[in-house]
């Protein structure tokens, strides 16, 4: 069978989103850097990967996707007895599917904003739009309000195992947790515990392992 294949850049976090899936189903797989500085992920080769220009792209043999989220789908349902089981059992599978909407609609907006102007502007000398992490992290506080509500009654958001849900919220948090914004994080404790919990995993600390390499 041909490899899993990732096209994307380890300083992506859509990259790490499925980097940190791949690993907790200890799956091999070949990885082809995309140079986003030369814009490499916009030109005709990789546009045929990926039509609306971004990374990651996966190839599973024939089958080829773009979209990490829809990455880790697959991954987790196509691989299902390696490694990790990162799929609720069946009555537990509609929350799981909450919290992955919450993930996508609600996290992923607020934090992506925080991640652009607090970690990736001031790395590519641009600069931090300060009304705008303040308007973000007013946002965050509300959606860690009900994060932390979530985490008093189980330890992972779609329950007592780890799950995508928890997974596609790493590359986020590690970012943040660099940062000031760290803050809002640790001010509640479940959220704290949680945050600690999911970036202690072996399969994240190779994702960042990566960066260093």
């Amino acid at each position: 069978m041909a490899p899993l294949k990732v096209y994307g850049n380890v300083f992506s976090t859509a990259t790490q989103r499925v980097f940190a899936c791949l690993h907790e189903k200890n799956l091999d797989y070949d990885f082809v850097n995309v140079d986003l500085s030369t814009e490499e992920h916009k030109q005709p080769p990789y546009l045929a990967r990926n039509p609306f220009g971004l990374v990651p792209a996966f190839e599973d043999g024939d089958l080829k996707l773009f979209e990490s989220r829809a990455i880790t789908l697959h991954v987790s349902y196509a691989y299902q007895a390696n490694g990790t089981p990162l799929m609720a059992e069946d009555k537990k599978m509609p929350i799981q599917s909450v919290w992955m909407e919450v993930e996508a609609h609600q996290f992923e907006p607020t934090t992506g904003k925080l991640v652009w102007e607090v970690v990736f502007k001031p790395m590519l000398g641009m600069t931090t739009d300060d009304e705008e992490v303040v308007e973000s992290e007013k946002k965050l506080e509300e959606v860690l309000e009900v994060y932390e509500a979530r985490l008093k009654e189980s330890k992972y958001l779609g329950g007592e195992c780890f799950t995508l849900a928890d997974l596609h919220h790493l590359p986020n948090i590690q970012c943040l947790f660099g940062t000031p914004v760290k803050k809002h994080f640790e001010a509640r404790p479940h959220v704290k515990a949680w945050c600690e919990d999911i970036m202690a995993r072996p399969a994240w600390v190779k994702v960042i392992q990566k960066l260093s390499v």
